[in-house]
């Protein structure tokens, strides 16, 4: 067994799909099917059901995912710690959710100090965000936290203020019965708030409608389509332009903090390094994870 085809495995693994790894891995799929057989046939054990819509692991695959995870961090790690150095460029892939105003002060800040290291974002929710970073998609990401994860470590940014933000010159509970909530996809730190307010408040919701970029929540309720939850930093624009207005939200809700996370257990490059401490120097105590 080589470590290509722990590799060819994890991706399998991973996307539970046969073909989306072998486009991933750039690989023909006879190739990729072909690994993963002769992996079965040296651990003597079937490590995925089979089934039309792709491939789920057995008991004996999810263990031998995490030998194949741990051994692929450390050849990984290995590689980045002879690889790095103080002078080279480096590279960093940052995971954000959409509505940090500040990050790009933040991220002018580095690059003003570094402007040699290629840089590349992707923007995404929280709950997916966490994910890329567990699974070394993203060196990091900027997320509505705190996170409670024991591979995350995490380093709070700054904290903001939730409120409702609606087109109406009034607002009041019983809106929230009739116009829509306008929201990011399930995963959004945001939207958990506001789902637990309206649950704690006995309010049961059906009018949600989902959309996939903040520009478009904001613009949709300028125009009076419904009404959603987001950072009172993020519309300052919009409302001083009086496209939009906000209220408070309950107090118990309002508050929500901005975390940069990094997995744990993997290695930190001297650029990530020099990310981190351009922005804060220590990370949340264990404590203030729960």
């Amino acid at each position: 067994m080589e470590l290509n085809d722990l590799r060819i495995f994890q991706r399998v693994a991973l996307h539970g799909s046969i073909s989306k790894a072998a486009a991933e891995l750039n690989y023909v799929q006879s190739n990729v099917t072909a690994r993963i057989k002769q992996i079965e046939k040296e651990l003597q054990t079937p490590l995925f059901y089979r089934h039309q819509r792709g491939m789920i692991l057995t008991a004996e695959g999810r263990k031998f995912r995490e030998y194949a995870d741990k051994v692929l961090l450390h050849f990984d790690d290995m590689m980045k710690a002879f690889q790095d150095s103080a002078s080279a460029p480096g590279s960093l892939e940052i995971g954000m959710v959409e509505t940090i105003i500040s990050l790009p002060a933040i991220l002018s800040s580095f690059y003003r100090k570094y402007p040699q290291v290629d840089l590349s974002l992707k923007a995404g929710v929280t709950e997916q965000l966490v994910q890329d970073v567990l699974q070394f998609k993203v060196d990091g990401a900027f997320v509505t936290g705190p996170i409670n994860h024991p591979l995350i470590e995490q380093y709070e940014v700054f904290q903001e203020e939730l409120v409702l933000v609606s087109a109406e010159q009034t607002f009041g509970l019983e809106a929230l019965l009739e116009k829509p909530l306008l929201v990011f996809n399930h995963g959004c730190g945001y939207r958990q708030r506001l789902e637990n307010w309206l649950r704690d408040e006995g309010i049961v919701h059906r009018k949600m409608m989902e959309f996939g970029t903040f520009e478009t929540i904001i613009g949709s309720v300028a125009a009076g389509l419904g009404v959603t939850v987001v950072p009172r930093s993020a519309v300052a624009g919009a409302q001083a332009k009086e496209m939009v207005r906000c209220y408070e939200i309950p107090e118990e809700y309002r508050v929500i903090k901005t975390v940069f996370i990094r997995r744990k257990d993997a290695y930190m490059t001297n650029t990530l390094n020099n990310f981190i401490r351009g922005m804060l120097p220590v990370p949340l105590r264990p404590e203030e994870h729960a």
